[in-house]
């Protein structure tokens, strides 16, 4: 049986996009998967226990592991959208490209109440009060740029040390501009690192 070499790893499109919540990671994560022929994966769907109410219920970081290895993370081309900063080490040498995205938190926040209003068991609806776990989720969500190390999950300080952690190109990028003009600026990164190699 051959043996994966670090050429092998390095050859392909696997592409992690992370950012805030509400800054559109798996928006831009669809739309890059779709223009270069590939397959898009969310971390949400890995992380969690399919539950209903979904959200509720975390699965063991092995778990989660095994299921990305026994789904995509072999495949030579994958995009990925989500958090993996603070259990995904042993992802990290298989991407070739990481994007980065930030958001302004007022857009952020408006974005995340009408995603909210739609998705949530409470179904109040848009400009309604949210439910208690809808509020804990969106004031979470508020604090992404707040320097706090006893928070858990996402944030901007967690976000930039694994960004640094990362041996491939990561781009910045703003998600205020359009998505089709994201994939074309990603799109560019991705032929000038093909000439490169």
């Amino acid at each position: 049986m051959r043996h994966e070499t670090w050429d092998d790893i390095r050859d392909g499109n696997r592409v992690h996009i992370f950012g805030p919540a509400g800054s559109g990671t798996s928006t831009l994560g669809r739309a890059l998967a779709g223009a270069l022929s590939s397959q898009h994966f969310d971390t949400d769907d890995f992380y969690w226990q399919p539950t209903d109410p979904p959200f509720l219920e975390k699965r063991p970081p092995e778990e989660r592991l095994a299921l990305m290895q026994a789904m995509f993370l072999p495949r030579r081309d994958w995009v990925l959208s989500g958090s993996v900063e603070s259990w995904g080490k042993e992802i990290a040498p298989r991407i070739t490209m990481a994007i980065h995205l930030s958001l302004e938190p007022e857009i952020r926040r408006s974005r995340l109440e009408r995603r909210e209003a739609m998705r949530c068991s409470c179904n109040r609806g848009w400009g309604q009060p949210f439910c208690e776990r809808c509020t804990a989720f969106l004031c979470w969500a508020d604090r992404y740029e707040a320097p706090d190390r006893h928070r858990p999950g996402r944030s901007l300080e967690a976000d930039t040390a694994w960004a640094r952690t990362l041996e491939c190109p990561v781009l910045l990028l703003d998600s205020t501009r359009p998505v089709p003009e994201l994939v074309r600026g990603t799109l560019d990164r991705l032929d000038q690192l093909a000439a490169l190699a």
